[in-house]
């Protein structure tokens, strides 16, 4: 059977199967059936590293093996799949996905550091294992901008560019507090305690979704249901983890810059783009209309699009 045609039947089977209050093994196994697909699409293979601690990274690599490597970083509950639709899109470069400690199918120990130096030190160890350390281009999301910022901070003489996707961390511009907790950590409803509360979170975080049955989305829902005391803890430590000073260093290091926003942003303000530009003079501002939180999954082509003509310009230097 063709990768195409097993997609259409998992996503068939899922149709049919309708969204129960928990996913069965048949929803389960057609899920796994469709990440696949999509990842064969890009070409990309499973690894997994183990770091000094211990722990365990997971992660996505594909692309153009010889070409010139680019770590893209998820954003908070999320994991390496965030990236994989605009993977494709992105099949000139060497790209490594992962999966953060405590995201997706790496390590998830209760009491680590979670906060943006850490992630980008286990980050660079990645890379060094690879070793592709001294010569990398970094992207994130939400959360994972902010890991990427810190990574440039650490690292600045390795990278080589930023792709920052509505960028957590740069606080000043202040954020929702019904999207991170008014009530405290726990109320904030990035904090998933049911399926409804993801699907109530999969409208929220984009202007227009994909469709994807709510069979699958609900299959996604239970590893976040599982680890939402975990995730608090995490949400906790990086709403208090301003990377702004950290920032000043890419803006001293003249490290080339693409920001990108969607315009209809519900989790992190659009005007905090303004900030990142005053505190990165370098960097090119490109807002999105009629997008939210994740421009690489709502406008795959156009994102991909936009970011290859930044490299391009890289080039011209």
């Amino acid at each position: 059977m063709t990768l195409k045609r097993l997609s259409l039947v998992a996503l068939f089977s899922l149709s049919v199967v309708g969204c129960t209050t928990a996913p069965n093994t048949l929803t389960v196994n057609a899920t796994q059936k469709l990440i696949q697909f999509e990842r064969n699409k890009a070409n990309l293979e499973k690894k997994v590293l183990t770091l000094a601690s211990g722990d365990t990274l997971t992660y996505l690599e594909g692309g153009n093996i010889n070409g010139e490597p680019l770590l893209l970083i998820h954003g908070f509950g999320a994991n390496k799949d965030n990236f994989t639709r605009i993977a494709k899109e992105l099949s000139d470069y060497h790209l490594i996905l992962p999966d953060l400690l405590g995201f997706g199918e790496s390590g998830k120990p209760p009491q680590a550091d979670y906060r943006a130096d850490a992630q980008a030190q286990r980050l660079h160890e990645l890379l060094q294992a690879k070793g592709m350390a001294s010569n990398i281009h970094v992207g994130g999301n939400s959360m994972g901008g902010a890991i990427s910022v810190a990574y440039a901070a650490m690292y600045p003489d390795s990278v080589k560019s930023l792709w920052l996707l509505d960028s957590a961390g740069f606080w000043s511009a202040g954020f929702a507090q019904d999207r991170f907790g008014d009530g405290g950590i726990t109320s904030s409803p990035l904090l998933i305690e049911t399926k409804e509360d993801y699907f109530a979170l999969y409208d929220l975080v984009m202007y227009k979704p994909p469709y994807i049955p709510k069979t699958v989305q609900a299959v996604f829902a239970q590893t976040n249901i599982a680890n939402r005391e975990l995730h608090g803890n995490i949400l906790e430590q990086i709403t208090a983890d301003n990377v702004e000073a950290r920032a000043k260093v890419i803006a001293q290091h003249n490290i080339p810059t693409l920001i990108v926003w969607g315009a209809e942003d519900k989790i992190i303000k659009p005007e905090t783009a303004v900030i990142m530009k005053q505190i990165i003079p370098q960097a090119q501002v490109m807002m999105m209309p009629e997008v939210g939180h994740v421009p690489m999954v709502e406008a795959v082509k156009k994102t991909a699009y936009d970011y290859k003509d930044f490299r391009a310009t890289l080039m011209d230097k």
